[in-house]
Parts: C-alpha cells; structure tokens; sequence
C-alpha cells in the first residue's frame, strides 16, 4: 500500500498492469476504464455510480512511455465485498483500447488490505513488547522475583505435627516427593510441582516415615553427602518406592525446570537403585529388601480404602508425573488450542484443536508429548505412535479399542 491510497473504509485494492502501443496520459486511461466498462455489468457495479457514492476510491494511475510503448499500473480501491471486488477486477481486462491506442490490462491481485493491516499491528506489537522487555530493569526484576516468591510461600502448607513444610496438595496426593528443606519444596512449586514435603533435616521425622508407607513415595535429594545421609535415615525409618537425586555437586532447590523433569523422570526403584549404590550395609538391605516385599499390600489397602471401586489406569511409578501434566492441562482448558512439548516439557509449537491430526501427523523432530484442550480418539493415538510421540494429554478419551504400549494416555478424570 502506498501513501495517500483511501483507506478509511477501503476493504480491497485491485492491481493491474496495463500495455499500450502508444504513447498514452493518465486521463487517457482513467477514461478507458469508465467509458469501456459503462454497460457490461449490472447498475450496481457501474463504476460511475460506485464512485459517487464512495464504493471505490479514486482510480490511481503510474504510467511510463519508453520507445513508442507505454507500460504501468492501475490501482482501484474498492470498498464492496470480496465476489464484487473479483467481477470488477475481472471487468478490467475487456478494454481493449486506451485513447487512439490499442491497449492490454492484465489484474495482477487483488489486495486485502484488512490482513496488511493485521499484519502491520502484529509486527508494531511485537516492536512495543519488545521495548517492554528491554525496559525491565535489574530493579524491576527482583520486584517481580519478590511477588512470584511471595505467591509461592503463600502456596506453601504444612504437614504433621512438626509442621513441615510442603506443597498444597500433600494431604490429598497419592503420591508424594520427599526433599530436604523448605527451599526444595519452594523450588519445586515454582514448576508446578505440589505433592512435596520436606524433612527439614538429616533427622527425618517419624511423620514422614508414617506417611511414606501409606503414599507412592519418591525420594528426591542433593547430589552431595547430605543427601546421601537424609536418604540413609529415610530408607531405615520409611517405606520409599522410588529414588532420585539431584546431578553431582548439586541441589534440588538450584535446579532448573528441564533439570527436575529429567531427574523425576529417571527415578528408579529402591530395590535397583540399593543394587548399583552402595549407601547401606548388608543388614539394612536385607531389611529394606523385607520392606519392599510388604509395601505393595499396605499401599494396595490403603488404596482401596480410599478409592473404593474407582479403577486406577496409570501406573503408580508416573503418578507425580501425571499429576503435573494434569496442572499443565488446566492451563489450557476453554482455549481450544495445545501445544507440543520436548522431552524436558518445553513447547515447540502451540497448535490450534480444530488442526491437531495435521498437526501430529506433520511432526518432524524430537516430539514427546502433544497436550491440548480436547478429546483423544483412537484416530489421534494412531497417528501420535507413528510419530513417536510419548504421552497425549486431554480433557477426556472417546471410543478407544486399541492403545499402542509406546504412548500413554492421560487425561483429566
């Protein structure tokens, strides 16, 4: 679009290159397309009358004239709609004649200028949340380091009698993280993860030990000797299921997102972990091998007591897993849209629903998990095992006879 084009209700400009073979002036051309349009079409599309009462802008003409020839363009601004704008475009093309010369018109596009005024707000907001983003200072960030850390302490809850601190949802979980101190269960909330409880101590107290053996239990600890004492004392006092720590040298509460993820990802059974880590004598192995044998009933039990007949699809090693996936599904709810996420839940690309099989099904990369404000058909769970994707996450499923073993379903019930 060019300068001084009539733009206040203008929807469309058509474009068109014309040829003469003659030296021709604009007036010359302006009066072709008038005179030899004037009775092809309807009165309703007489440019004269359209003109007149505003329904196309001045007819703007560029012509050059280079050795005997004249070549240019022609541009009509039309405010009528898209079926009246093309028929008048397509009218330009009869004149065969400008002045004393013969003449070709050819409607090159036919331009909306709504979407290049779309596309021009788009880029000027990006400019503006650009300079925003610059404009926040050091002092502007701790200012909001200082809300967000206040909003997540005020998340923060207590367990027991020695009232530790945990996340909000370690009274209703059935599986539960077990980590050091207040500044884990801190930095864990701030990715979503609530179903932590932290022994404040290398002394675990005997609540954690009670509540461990009723819980799916993962006990997740500093990569230094510190950790290895709190998970000693632990293992002896309580019934744990699973164990992970944090990378050598470092600390749960320094961790970043991808960095938790993968850790509660790679968690391994304490029987396998206790079989390649040396961190107990002969004696307690034995003793905590015993446990082991025990904790599936007394877990079942108190299951069942809970739950009663409600039937549990997922398997009881992701069910922290699952519990943050479906934190990161609420986010999503009445959007209509998803998001496709890498191993370390990152998002590669936010998707519309409306186009989520094309959108699975043109997958190229290291795709794991596809979550989204929708419902899982079996026509999804086909196309998501062929592109390797690991996890679907949706409000619900329908209709689903066959459930390939690499993809796990998840939804929100």
């Amino acid at each position: 679009m060019g300068k001084g084009e009539e733009l206040t209700t203008t929807k469309y400009l058509i474009h068109a290159q014309i040829t003469a073979n003659g030296i021709v002036e604009k007036p010359d051309v302006v009066g072709a397309v008038f005179g030899q349009t004037e009775g092809l079409l309807s009165n309703d599309l007489d440019l004269r009358e359209l003109q007149r009462t505003g329904r196309i802008g001045r007819i703007q003409v560029n012509i050059q004239s280079n050795s005997g020839r004249a070549k240019g363009e022609i541009v009509i601004p039309s405010s009528l709609d898209r079926v009246e704008t093309a028929i008048l475009a397509a009218s330009l093309e009869t004149i065969n004649r400008v002045g004393p010369c013969e003449a070709e018109i050819q409607t090159t596009k036919v331009e909306d200028v709504r979407a290049v005024k779309r596309e021009q707000v788009v880029n000027r907001a990006k400019e503006i949340y650009k300079k925003m983003v610059e404009s926040v200072g050091p002092t502007s960030m701790r200012m909001i380091e200082e809300v967000r850390e206040a909003m997540r302490v005020h998340e923060i809850s207590e367990y027991g009698e020695d009232r530790l601190p945990a996340g909000p949802s370690i009274h209703t979980s059935d599986a539960i993280i077990v980590v050091e101190g207040r500044s884990d269960v801190l930095n864990l909330l701030k990715y979503g993860i609530k179903n932590t409880v932290a022994v404040e101590g290398v002394s675990v107290p005997r609540s954690i030990g009670e509540l461990s053996k009723k819980r799916t239990t993962t006990a997740f600890v500093d990569g230094d000797r510190g950790g290895e004492l709190i998970l000693k004392e632990l293992l002896q006092i309580g019934d744990v299921d699973y164990i992970t720590r944090a990378p050598k040298g470092k600390e749960v509460e320094d961790l970043e997102k991808d960095e938790v993820l993968v850790a509660l990802r790679d968690k391994v059974p304490t029987a396998q972990f206790l079989a390649t880590n040396n961190i107990l004598n002969e004696n307690n192995k034995k003793e905590n091998n015993n446990k082991s044998n025990g904790r599936n009933n007394k877990k079942q039990r108190y299951n069942n007591n809970r739950r009663q007949q409600e039937v549990v699809e997922e398997p009881v090693i992701e069910d922290d897993e699952v519990s943050l996936m479906k934190d990161m599904l609420k986010e999503f709810e009445g959007s209509g849209s998803g998001a496709i996420l890498d191993e370390a839940l990152n998002m590669t690309k936010e998707v519309e629903v409306e186009n989520i099989y094309e959108e699975i099904k043109n997958i190229d990369g290291t795709a794991d998990t596809v979550i989204f404000d929708g419902v899982i058909s079996q026509r999804l769970v086909d196309v998501a095992s062929e592109k390797g994707i690991n996890k679907l996450v949706a409000f619900k499923t329908v209709n689903i006879v066959k459930k390939p073993q690499n993809v796990k379903i998840i939804t929100i019930d």
